[in-house]
């Protein structure tokens, strides 16, 4: 009786956590649609002091607070200061409302298993039961107990989804493509077409960004080298780089291009190791061209240093590029494709 009701008290604990952070989010989401829609950034453009941008914005904000659900402080103005033009120009308004939607789903149904938190402990021992009841039983022997992360303990029952369509991701999503296990406590790295990088926290059903190009568990505890080629731009040049994630703020979106509209991720590798990444060996296919012969270029990322994600690449071509494909294993350089 002492151990269940521990676990209830446990499960409340990681209830009111996930609450709290779900209200964060949709208090944000909202504050931003807010700021973008009614072009209170407008009001900041003849500021000519900090104190006087934080000023605009709220009084820009007070007509507006009554649909919040706490007091806007200083630090949600100063976030709001660091929404991007680009991401302002590209706001979708109808994608908005369908996170802030979800959030709001998962805010009620949060809400409804912290009130019946002995009916959500039931129901948690009874899938536990189902997972791991009869032939299910130890295999292993415990040899010793270490102090380790909350995040490790629970264990990974969901399986994560994504809507590739519409640019989500979360464990609601069953008629999705499944991508692998997830802990409710799990975070997510989502890489997008564009070249945006950002971190979210698992949910049942979280935006990811459109047209998504990677989205996985983050396991902080691999130290995962990214190789890339982009184009910067809609007719710019084409730049390689390889990187490591480094220090990471979650919701925080970052650019992995120069950041120049219209700019597209072509090729895109994850590899465990510095020589895995290293080893990548690709052809290169140019688009036909006037006094061009050799349309068939070989490129090798070891070439390439690693460095930081916020690092434009290293020149590969200014021509334009038909397609990407990977060097056969017996490929010689020396003798062509």
């Amino acid at each position: 009786k002492e151990s269940a009701e521990y676990t209830k008290k446990l499960l409340g604990a990681e209830l009111e956590i996930q609450l709290g952070e779900l209200e964060e989010k949709w208090h944000f989401s909202s504050l931003e649609k807010i700021f973008i829609e009614n072009r209170i950034y407008r009001d900041i453009e003849e500021c000519t002091t900090w104190e006087a941008v934080i000023k605009a914005i709220d009084d820009g904000l007070k007509p507006f607070k009554k649909l919040l659900k706490r007091e806007v402080t200083e630090e949600d103005i100063v976030r709001l200061t660091e929404i991007k033009i680009k991401r302002i120009s590209k706001f979708d308004s109808f994608k908005a409302d369908e996170e802030i939607k979800s959030l709001e789903k998962d805010i009620e149904e949060t809400e409804k298993n912290l009130r019946s938190l002995t009916k959500f402990t039931i129901r948690w021992f009874e899938d536990l039961k189902k997972k791991y009841g009869t032939g299910r039983e130890r295999k292993t022997e415990i040899s010793s107990f270490e102090k380790v992360d909350r995040t490790q303990v629970v264990a990974a029952t969901e399986t994560l989804y994504l809507d590739r369509k519409n640019g989500f991701a979360g464990y609601g999503l069953k008629k999705e493509e499944p991508l692998e296990k997830c802990s409710t406590l799990d975070d997510l790295v989502t890489f997008t077409q564009d070249g945006k990088m950002r971190v979210v926290k698992v949910a049942d059903k979280v935006f990811v960004g459109q047209k998504p190009l990677h989205v996985a568990i983050l396991r902080k505890d691999e130290d995962l080298v990214y190789s890339m080629i982009y184009r910067d731009g809609k007719d710019g040049a084409i730049l390689a780089k390889r990187f490591k994630l480094g220090g990471i703020t979650r919701d925080k979106e970052y650019e992995l291009t120069k950041g120049t509209p219209g700019s597209r991720v072509l090729y895109f590798a994850i590899h465990k190791t510095e020589e895995e990444s290293a080893a990548q060996m690709l052809l290169i296919h140019l688009k036909a061209a006037l006094r061009m012969r050799n349309l068939i270029r070989p490129f090798h990322f070891a070439e390439i240093a690693i460095k930081g994600r916020s690092s434009g690449g290293n020149m590969v071509t200014k021509h334009g590029i038909e397609k990407i494909l990977r060097a056969p294993k017996d490929y010689d350089p020396n003798v062509g494709a």
